[in-house]
């Protein structure tokens, strides 16, 4: 890789980096394994850095990578394994409500199927389009429509968070409607 080419991926690794881990946190509900699925992501993307079109498409390519790591991860047996001897009694109150409501959309989004948990998090914390979304996962927009608004619907039944009055099945109605959930 020439110098110049190296110095731009430095540039976009440094912006990319934060955005890439919270996404796959999102999706995996682990920080560590958040932080390896976008250290994984920016490995993929740097090997392909010369062949990526750098004025469109490279923040997608980012988004397609690091959602192939997680789901890739989620296949690996040994992290289907979880330990009993960590789990609380009872969940611990915040006083300020913020951090336990987030957790609640955490562990929502976590019961949530793979793909109606990417259509989620790509397009409402992502802020990705709806083509995008599609080009990421490789379905259609039509699948992506769908899987989102059953993915909002589970999560709104989870939560126990009315349907939105305009339209119950609107896709484009925010995850983050509860003000702040996943900020």
């Amino acid at each position: 890789m020439r110098r110049r080419s190296e110095a731009d991926f430095t540039e976009f690794a440094a912006a990319a980096l934060r955005r890439l881990r919270r996404t796959a946190y999102l999706m995996c509900g682990d920080w560590h394994r958040a932080e390896d699925a976008a250290q994984d992501a920016l490995v993929r993307i740097y090997r392909a850095w010369d062949r990526l079109d750098h004025d469109a498409g490279l923040t997608t390519y980012a988004h397609r990578a690091v959602v192939s790591v997680v789901l890739d991860q989620a296949k690996r047996p040994w992290r289907r394994e979880f330990s009993d001897d960590a789990v609380p009694d009872r969940m611990l109150a915040d006083h300020s409500g913020a951090v336990d409501e987030r957790l609640l959309v955490i562990q929502a989004l976590a019961q949530l199927p793979p793909r109606q948990r990417a259509c989620v998090v790509l397009r409402h914390y992502a802020d990705l389009s709806i083509e995008e979304t599609a080009q990421v996962l490789g379905i259609g927009t039509g699948a992506v429509k769908s899987q989102t608004s059953r993915g909002l619907t589970a999560l709104r039944e989870q939560l126990n968070w009315p349907a939105p009055a305009d339209d119950p099945g609107d896709p484009a109605v925010h995850v983050n409607d509860n003000e702040g959930v996943l900020s």
